[in-house]
């Protein structure tokens, strides 16, 4: 009889969610001492934003959709973990009894543009269809090119590929971590640049999550990666100062050099105009104010009312060239 403690692990049912448990579960056995103390297992649910896969995220509830009955498990004491993308993680939860209790190292962070022509995003022939599901991204692409359609596009990064090569879409953008993470990644045709393409608050990051003042930031301290860490909770700090959140048109981007912390954000409206833009600076120590700075300045800026309207498109998301 096994005398290793049981460490159960929540996840959605998807492959991209299973793959990103997998890299956990890999990463994890590599550390002697959890690796000889502790078994896991891995229990898999439906989130809402699982079950409602033909629906805008704006309209069945924007924040949340893809972790909160995760985060109910954990709190009933059904599982001890969830594993999320962290992306998918409000900055401010539902749930104060639960953290992050480990970051593990962060991947890519850039989008990927997936077309069947081959061509990349300023190459597309006017009045080609693009499928996303994404407000940010909807809005960069106009930001980009307004003589293109954008179509959205739900379900799982394999249901995505396939109506892609069914002709339902002329191309669609995807986060390259996820692509990477499922092996799929030498179908993308351009990985779209920042200049462009500024990723949403924590993309290619996963985060544990786990009930406060449990053992488990103690047992996988030596998984946790600092400067995930740091950029990642600085990138939420952002979007918690301005009440944002993953279905919200913003973009932010924290790197760490040494000592040396800047974080970057960008806001748009549903047109594609750029309604804020700036960079900050500081030390690795100063990170969290610095954030905290930027946010209060994009308020300043633009507006608490205007960006609380933001994450919800009144009208069809579906756009045409005039």
């Amino acid at each position: 009889m096994s005398n290793l403690e049981k460490i159960t692990i929540g996840v959605r049912e998807s492959k991209l969610a299973l793959a990103q448990s997998d890299i956990f579960l890999r990463e994890a056995n590599k550390i002697d001492e959890i690796k000889n103390n502790y078994s896991f297992e891995v229990k898999t649910f439906k989130t809402k934003g699982d079950i409602f896969n033909t629906h805008r995220l704006d309209q069945i509830g924007g924040k949340g959709l893809f972790i909160k009955e995760i985060e109910e498990q954990i709190i009933s004491g059904n599982v001890d973990i969830g594993i999320h993308s962290l992306k998918d993680l409000p900055a401010f939860g539902e749930f104060p009894d639960l953290e992050i209790s480990c970051w593990l190292k962060r991947n890519d962070t850039h989008d990927a543009l997936i077309s069947n022509s081959g061509k990349g995003i300023f190459e597309l022939p006017a009045g080609s269809v693009i499928g996303t599901s994404s407000i940010r991204r909807r809005a960069q692409i106009l930001n980009l090119r307004t003589d293109l359609k954008i179509k959205l596009l739900r379900g799982n990064l394999d249901t995505r590929l396939k109506k892609l090569k069914e002709g339902l879409y002329d191309a669609i953008i995807l986060s390259l971590a996820g692509m990477q993470r499922l092996n799929v990644d030498d179908l993308v045709t351009e990985v779209l640049p920042f200049e462009n393409f500024l990723p949403a608050a924590c993309q290619g990051a996963i985060g544990i999550q786990s009930k406060k003042n449990s053992m488990n930031k103690k047992i996988f301290s030596k998984l946790n990666n600092y400067e995930t860490q740091i950029i990642c909770s600085a990138e939420r700090e952002v979007l918690k100062v301005i009440k944002a959140n993953c279905n919200s048109p913003v973009s932010v981007q924290a790197v760490l050099k040494k000592d040396e912390f800047k974080i970057s954000c960008e806001l748009f409206d549903h047109h594609g105009a750029i309604l804020f833009k700036d960079t900050k600076f500081g030390t690795t120590k100063e990170y969290l104010d610095v954030s905290k700075s930027l946010g209060k300045l994009i308020i300043e800026t633009v507006g608490q009312n205007k960006i609380n309207k933001l994450d919800k498109i009144e009208n069809d998301f579906d756009y045409s060239p005039k």
